[in-house]
């Protein structure tokens, strides 16, 4: 693909949005569309219509707004972008079948806020209360027009240590991105369910195909993208708590220590903390007399998606990895922060075992960075995948829902799915061990998977960036039968 085609056009700083957009459509309105939020934290809504498109932008003043408005047009209609600044710009990817890094960008990011307006009665529901909203597009070809949600997630929480399950049966953590991936994670089992048919027309129906020697991979042209309405905690947000400003040239110290080290999120609490570089191992014991479960930054857990892919031990049984085409933040994007921490800290990798890589997403902000969400963050935290009637709510401090019911992202209720599976599809699996018992065994049957999982971790700690805290290992000594 020439480099032009996603490329955009860029504009020099001399003229703003709102002056370009004059010159190329004279007599242009700009309507006010609506206004939300406290009177410390305003935000406002312009459009305009641009031959019969309207494009919207929002900002914290009505000057703001417009001006994002009209760099919406210019970008969608004209492919310009203004001439921002490097901590602002997109960073593409090698083989993204989309053109124009920040019209997919925005587009991703409406379809996810679009899809959780219509699932909370146009945010009217006492459940779309949240700080952080994610969610996954799959998109099939090169237009952005054939995009589908995948799912939506909230939450900022994780589970308080006494209610960790030995059974599988309570969510660890009710991050809204690793909420995300744990839905997508669900979508790619209901695909993988259509091969459970004798019959092939249905088999058609899915996202994979059987692959000629063994197991099963997305049929051609499939790239899922993940947005994040902030920066996800840990390295990717620790050093850029703020919008990029206009003169923002970049980071400015990349070389201090504390760059890309890994973190922790702690119990019962909000942000995230340098791991301890020794004694990263938990005990069952320990965590339930009080010591604080310790759980990894999101960043962390996604730069490990970016080794290993999104599908997780049990699905590489099926499937080799599938790696996310792009992540989108919908606030605080900082290119710099964000390379570093999703994939840039780790690039001094050993050799990973085929056909592991170290997968380099488009990463992209949004034209119209969503207003900060001020406020307690809510306890709960929602997950749609498609398919589903309405949302899915949980107690992030206990893992399950209200009434103690677990999640049907929960460990247990994935692995009774992937049981069934590696059950009837046994003759056309990439990894051949004999079924087995329990969750721990099925996952470290996964030999590569975890072999390139080893590699990660050892080039963190190689980079001197801290060591990789693990789970007690009792959480994973379950059955289907206990």
């Amino acid at each position: 693909m020439p480099v032009s085609a996603t490329q955009p056009v860029l504009v020099g700083h001399g003229k703003n949005a709102v002056m370009i957009l004059n010159e190329l459509r004279p007599g242009l309105r700009y309507e006010f569309v609506a206004e939300s939020g406290e009177s410390h934290a305003k935000n406002f809504v312009m459009a305009v219509t641009v031959d019969s498109q309207v494009f919207q932008g929002s900002g914290r003043n009505k000057k703001l707004a417009k001006a994002r408005a009209a760099q919406a047009a210019l970008s969608g209609l004209f492919n310009m972008q203004l001439d921002q600044t490097p901590s602002r710009q997109p960073i593409p990817r090698d083989g993204l079948q989309l053109h124009l890094p920040q019209v997919l960008a925005d587009a991703v990011s409406q379809l996810v806020v679009e899809k959780f307006s219509e699932l909370t009665d146009n945010f009217i529901s006492p459940h779309a209360r949240r700080k952080v909203l994610a969610g996954v597009v799959m998109t099939t070809g090169t237009d952005v027009k054939d995009a589908q949600v995948i799912c939506v997630s909230t939450g900022t929480k994780c589970i308080n240590g006494e209610y960790m399950s030995d059974r599988g049966l309570a969510l660890n953590d009710c991050h809204a991105e690793i909420i995300a991936r744990r839905s997508l994670i669900r979508y790619l089992y209901s695909q993988l369910e259509y091969f459970l048919s004798n019959s092939p027309e249905d088999h058609e129906h899915s996202i994979f195909r059987r692959c000629e020697q063994h197991g099963y991979q997305l049929k051609d042209g499939v790239q899922f993208h993940l947005y994040i309405s902030t920066s996800p905690c840990g390295d990717a947000r620790i050093f850029s708590p703020h919008e990029a400003a206009v003169e923002d040239q970049g980071d400015r110290h990349p070389n201090r220590k504390a760059r890309g080290q890994l973190r922790t999120k702690i119990e019962s609490g909000e942000g995230t903390i340098p791991v301890r570089s020794s004694n990263t191992v938990q005990t069952w014991d320990g965590v339930l007399q009080g010591e604080r479960l310790l759980t990894m930054s999101c960043s962390d857990k996604i730069a490990r998606w970016n080794v290993v892919g999104v599908q997780g031990s049990l699905m590489s049984y099926f499937s080799g990895p599938i790696y996310f085409s792009s992540i989108i933040l919908g606030s605080l994007y900082h290119a710099d922060h964000l390379s570093r921490a999703m994939y840039q800290r780790v690039a001094d990798m050993e050799e990973l075992p085929q056909p592991f890589t170290l997968n380099r997403p488009l990463l992209s902000g949004i034209s119209n960075a969503e207003a900060r969400q001020p406020g307690k963050a809510p306890n709960f935290s929602v997950n749609w995948t498609v398919g589903d009637q309405g949302l899915e709510v949980i107690n992030a401090t206990t893992g399950k829902d209200d009434l103690g019911r677990p999640s049907h992202l929960c460990k247990h209720a994935l692995y009774s799915r992937w049981v069934r599976l590696h059950a009837k599809l046994s003759q056309t699996l990439r990894i051949h061990v004999a079924q087995p018992t329990l969750y721990h065994e099925a996952k470290q049957g996964a030999a590569d998977y975890h072999s390139a999982k080893q590699t990660l971790i050892r080039a963190f700690e190689n980079a001197g960036l801290g060591a990789w805290v693990k789970k007690p290992i009792e959480q994973d000594q379950f059955s289907l039968t206990q």
